[in-house]
């Protein structure tokens, strides 16, 4: 892991919530001088610290009204089966995290579409096709209590 200093914690918990925010109001912020700031910036860029910057879209605003988990089983494990399964699995748009688990389940997927009917599509013709699939089964999302694209950094702070 790179070693951060309070400095670096203090522009992740910034950047994290105000993305867009320039070089010159950061400084400010944790106070440093901009080239100082900047430096430190390509640094946490460089050591893959922060992986990108992204727009975070609402998705009613955009059509996307259904929200899903679906978990779903392999019918066997082996790594011609698992490559295939995560192949498919990244050329569907639907699916905006797929997280391998422990369990008896193997994966789980946070899935976008729609509606109901776009969610019945994207089980019948994608997913339940899918070679290698066991079982599937799906919660959908009635409202939304937490979401944050920020990570907790509480636990670096000692450092």
């Amino acid at each position: 892991m790179n070693t951060l200093d309070r400095t670096d914690l203090r522009m992740l918990a910034v950047l994290q919530s105000e993305g867009r925010i320039t070089n010159a109001e950061l400084a400010e912020r944790v106070s440093l001088s901009p080239s100082a700031c900047l430096r430190r910036l390509q640094r946490l860029e460089a050591d893959h610290v922060i992986s990108g910057y992204a727009a975070q879209v609402d998705p009613q605003a955009v059509g996307l009204g259904l929200q899903a988990f679906v978990r779903v089983q392999l019918s066997k494990h082996e790594s011609a089966v698992v490559e295939a399964f995560v192949e498919r699995v990244n050329a569907w748009d639907e699916v905006v995290a797929c997280h391998a688990l422990t369990g008896a389940m193997d994966y789980l997927l946070h899935v976008y579409v729609a509606d109901l009917a776009d969610f019945s599509r994207f089980l019948l013709d994608h997913l339940l096709n899918a070679s290698g699939v066991a079982d599937v089964n799906s919660s959908f999302v009635l409202r939304t209590v937490k979401r944050s694209p920020s990570l907790p950094l509480a636990h670096l702070g000692g450092r």
